[in-house]
């Protein structure tokens, strides 16, 4: 299994070289399109080689959906959490009802012998 593994890994590297060497072409990135940009005086643009914005594209992308799934699973996680808390409350209730019922048929037995 672990053959497989490294099989995969050295797969995804070969895979994300070769895009990385087939777009290093600098591209452009603006802030805001040119007419607004004018209009707000805020003219931000940055040059990049173009793998950097694909690979930072999808790196954002997954960022952004764990973050939402974790947001989605809030109310899963609360309602996992208060049900430990209840069970964990019934537990401790029935040890301390077992200790009381065993003292009550120690003192029965007790008065038999």
């Amino acid at each position: 299994m672990r053959y497989i593994r490294y099989a995969f890994l050295a797969t995804v590297a070969v895979v994300l070289i070769s895009v990385a060497l087939a777009n290093r072409d600098m591209v452009t990135l603006n802030l805001l399109p040119a007419p607004l940009a004018q209009l707000t005086g805020w003219e931000y643009a940055i040059s990049l080689p173009l793998f950097i914005v694909i690979f930072g594209g999808i790196i954002v992308g997954l960022l952004l959906g764990f973050v939402w799934e974790w947001m989605r699973e809030y109310k899963l996680r609360a309602a996992a959490s208060r049900t430990e808390r209840e069970l964990k409350q019934t537990q401790r209730e029935m040890r301390r009802l077992k200790g009381r019922e065993g003292k009550d048929q120690d003192e029965v037995l007790a008065l038999l012998e």
